[in-house]
């Protein structure tokens, strides 16, 4: 029997076996499973998700909106939504993480979710929770999960994102659970959240969320300003992340992710803490930068970029995103030879030090490239501890 989604790929397949499994698989196995290998899609680091941003309208006034999203923001339309899903079908995407702006602000929704299932996709989507009713949680069941953005109790939220929004975000919880959709809570992590970041992953549990995910601040859109040096994780906060997730993963109310970007801010705790760290890591799937790789964005006007903190705009080393074509061969050649894409690529490909002597470095590839590029270029990512000590040995000798 044959799996429900598959990609061939040069070392055999990726097969998916419901909406949250992806497993990669050799020649014999797939010719097993019944993988068409006639030919594969491209190189093995196609994205299998894919970030689609569909409006740039939100009514929420969040400081560090890295979208710079506004309630005036542009929403193309369904018809062009749906192309878009078609050609990252097409490219051999598996998921399709639907965001904005505030997704929420479209109320066509359902359709969408119904049209990337008749494509064999995994829709999921994030939000703020703002404008989420009964009636709507209910028409929101083709999403495979849902994660709601909660930047903490007490204060916290409105610390980070400049309002308080908790009372949407947590009414929104309460009727995704009530509407039998697998809840998530997304979680940015800053300098002044991490200290109630215990609190907050008890709260959304006890609300009923069965994921934590924790992100990076990261300085984009409104978020690169001066403020980022504020609100970014100290290092003595850093060298908290690591007990602080050992713990709610300890009390087994939440599954927990981390994204990509918090895998060098781990590093050094988890060469301390885990034996063999780079292949347990490697065996659950924990990985470092992963723009342009097997993670991509396609942003609200159509253009394919690493990731979706990636700039819509040229920067100083004339590196820009590719725009998408409508034919699904364009796709895949643009994903592939797209210049800012293989910039991004050829350097997880040849680090400099400190990485390049980093056990940590085949997973963990460089770490975060737009907190490097606030520097103006690809370089070991500047807020690793090993960096830090690294950058700190090399200038007292």
């Amino acid at each position: 029997m044959s799996p429900p989604w598959s990609r061939p790929e040069p070392f055999g397949a990726w097969v998916r076996l419901d909406d949250a499994t992806l497993v990669a698989v050799d020649d014999a196995l797939a010719a097993r499973l019944g993988v068409d290998h006639g030919h594969a899609l491209g190189p093995a680091t196609r994205p299998l998700e894919l970030h689609i941003a569909v409006t740039s309208r939100c009514p929420a006034p969040c400081e560090g909106c890295y979208l710079d999203a506004r309630p005036d923001g542009y929403e193309p339309p369904i018809e062009s939504i749906l192309a878009r899903l078609e050609a990252a079908r097409a490219a051999g995407v598996s998921t399709v993480a639907l965001g904005g702006g505030e997704p929420l602000t479209r109320h066509d929704l359902p359709q969408i979710a119904a049209f990337a299932r008749r494509l064999g996709l995994v829709p999921v989507l994030t939000t703020s929770g703002i404008g989420l009713t009964r009636d709507r949680a209910h028409e929101l069941t083709g999403f495979a999960q849902i994660n709601v953005s909660h930047d903490g109790v007490g204060e916290a939220y409105e610390a980070v994102r400049g309002f308080d929004g908790k009372a949407h975000a947590e009414r929104a919880i309460g009727l995704l659970c009530d509407a039998g959709i697998p809840t998530g809570v997304n979680v940015v992590l800053t300098s002044r959240s991490l200290p109630s970041l215990l609190a907050t992953a008890d709260h959304v549990a006890s609300l009923g969320a069965g994921e934590i995910q924790l992100l990076r601040y990261k300085p984009a859109g409104r978020a690169d300003s001066a403020t980022y040096d504020e609100l970014r994780l100290t290092p003595d906060q850093v060298a908290q992340l690591w007990p602080l997730i050992a713990e709610i993963i300890g009390k087994k109310r939440l599954r927990v992710r981390i994204d990509c970007a918090m895998v060098p801010l781990l590093s050094a705790s988890l060469l301390a803490a885990v034996s063999d760290a780079p292949a347990t890591l490697e065996a659950l799937g924990v990985f470092g930068c992963e723009a342009a790789r097997h993670l991509g964005a396609m942003r609200v006007d159509g253009t394919l970029a690493g990731c979706s903190f990636f700039s819509l705009v040229a920067s100083g080393d004339g590196e820009r995103p590719v725009a998408l074509r409508r034919s699904a061969a364009d796709v895949g050649a643009a994903w592939d030879e797209g210049p800012d894409l293989t910039a991004i690529r050829a350097y997880h490909a040849a680090p400099a030090a400190p990485c390049v002597t980093c056990p940590l470095f085949a997973v963990c590839r460089g770490g975060c490239q737009i907190v490097s590029r606030r520097t103006g270029t690809f370089a070991p990512d500047p807020e690793c501890p090993r960096v830090l000590a690294h950058r700190a040995s090399t200038s007292a000798a």
